[in-house]
């Protein structure tokens, strides 16, 4: 008896198996391709139209609040990157460098960014002069190359990938400060608004903050395989890079005064946050505000109603033109191939129309978020599409801030942080500040790692759960990408 065969163009595996699934995802749903270099993927068009929404949206934001963009070189000569010691001891081991142009070794090696600070703060020291240079807000939209990790992973660890890097200065340190509930709330108005995605602002401990920076505050995702990730990040570096960049100016008593600093992005990375915490067995399952295309009209004929279908079915896509409206009238290919294709590949609306439904003047939507079907009178779907697509968006958001929820679990004791961490779930744990503490944190739990410190208030008596000595807040704890 002959094999069957598998179907290859369809995801062939469950959500379960994680790391197969989102691989499949990524080829089959078109978002990305691999390359001959390791850890730097081809972001098609589909996942690039989406980063360029993103993109869209925040620098909107950026521009109303003040901040202007600019662009500064992609290569990094050694003796600025070295100035600020910290920085340089945190990113080192991730940092590409060129050595030498054609047969001619340089001077000097140059850097492949893996962050701007170093070639940005010397211009800062050169055009801060008064304290009337300030604020300095300026941002830029780039690639950066970080090379340390063994095993990338498709969006959540490119070696290459594409963010916002924003590097503001200010006159005191009071309005730094700030900026940090201005930069977050645009960051995260993007992520829940538009991307449907419930993430938790919170700060991180000392051993996980920016290498150079005083504080860092990121926003924080939960995914279905319990696995927490990073997304966008503000940075507060106080006064340490201007000190170390020399970055000084005249106050209004003449008196010499350091810039006090920020620095805030949003990447790639969010991309496979989306994917991964929405999509399902099926295929990619897209929020109506991220998608571009947010219908798909598949007409369903035969050689007799053909024209009569495909005439209605061209008068709805004129009709919904705003939700820029697919219409698959390929007669190549049966509905049912469409319908998985377009599946597949995450349309939030299907429009079927058939010629049953033409006669009772009805078309069928179907929902890619839950698969709900509805018989829509043609003459209301202007007025109802916009309704199922705002009530997709919602839903989407909800379910990503249950799955959150679903998968925090408190822990009072190291045994049952492990049995958590096993159950794949995130943990919330007493905890101290000691440095000694997370060390053993990672090695006790095969890899889990603070996340971030919750703001909820601690109760007396709490213990730390590795040292046992009085805890100094709530920690987040985690398996991370």
């Amino acid at each position: 008896m002959e094999k069957e065969k598998k179907d290859t163009k369809g995801i062939n595996v469950e959500k379960d198996d994680f790391s197969e699934w989102f691989t499949q995802l990524m080829l089959k749903a078109d978002l990305a391709d691999y390359t001959d270099v390791s850890g730097c993927i081809v972001f098609k068009p589909t996942a690039y139209a989406i980063w360029e929404k993103i993109q869209q949206e925040c620098d909107l934001r950026f521009k109303k609040s003040g901040i202007k963009n600019v662009y500064f070189p992609l290569l990094i000569p050694e003796k600025l990157f070295a100035k600020e010691k910290e920085h340089v001891a945190g990113f080192s081991p991730e940092v590409a460098w060129v050595t030498e142009t054609g047969n001619t070794k340089l001077s000097e090696r140059l850097a492949i960014r893996p962050t701007s600070e170093a070639i940005m703060y010397s211009s800062y020291s050169k055009w801060i002069r008064s304290w009337r240079d300030l604020p300095l807000r300026l941002n830029q939209w780039n690639n950066v190359i970080r090379w340390e990790f063994k095993h990338p992973v498709p969006f959540f660890r490119n070696r290459e990938f594409l963010w916002n890097e924003g590097h503001t200065a200010f006159a005191n340190e009071k309005d730094s400060l700030k900026e940090s509930k201005e930069i977050l709330t645009i960051y995260q108005e993007i992520c829940e608004n538009y991307l449907a995605l419930y993430g938790m602002i919170g700060r991180k401990t000392e051993n996980e903050k920016f290498a150079g920076g005083v504080f860092s505050e990121k926003i924080h995702y939960i995914l279905p395989n319990g696995k927490a990730t990073e997304g966008p990040a503000f940075h507060h570096d106080g006064q340490n890079f201007s000190k170390a960049y020399d970055i000084k100016f005249l106050d209004e008593n003449k008196k010499e005064q350091y810039v006090w600093q920020n620095t805030f992005a949003i990447t790639t990375r969010m991309l496979g946050v989306l994917f991964a915490i929405h999509s399902d067995s099926k295929g990619l399952v897209l929020p109506p505000k991220i998608a571009q295309n947010k219908i798909v009209i598949v007409p369903i004929f035969t050689e007799d109603n053909k024209n009569k279908i495909l005439k209605e079915a061209e008068k709805i896509k004129l009709e919904l033109k705003e939700f820029e409206p697919i219409l698959d009238d390929r007669e190549e290919y049966r509905p049912g191939f469409k319908f998985n294709e377009y599946e597949l590949k995450g349309i939030p609306i299907r429009i079927e129309l058939g010629e049953r439904d033409l006669d009772k003047k009805e078309a069928v939507t179907v929902r890619r978020d839950n698969g709900k079907k509805q018989s829509i009178k043609i003459a209301s779907l202007k007025k109802e599409i916009p309704k199922i697509l705002e009530d997709i968006q919602k839903s989407m958001y909800e379910k990503s801030k249950k799955l959150f929820y679903d998968k925090t679990e408190k822990a009072s004791s190291l045994n049952e942080l492990k049995k958590i961490i096993i159950d794949k779930k995130v943990a919330i744990v007493p905890f101290c500040k000691m440095t000694e503490c997370e060390d053993s944190l990672k090695s006790e739990t095969g890899g889990a790692k603070a996340l971030f410190i919750s703001d909820e208030k601690l109760k007396k008596a709490e213990k730390c759960i590795i040292c046992n000595k009085p805890a100094d807040y709530y920690l987040y704890v985690a398996k991370t990408y």
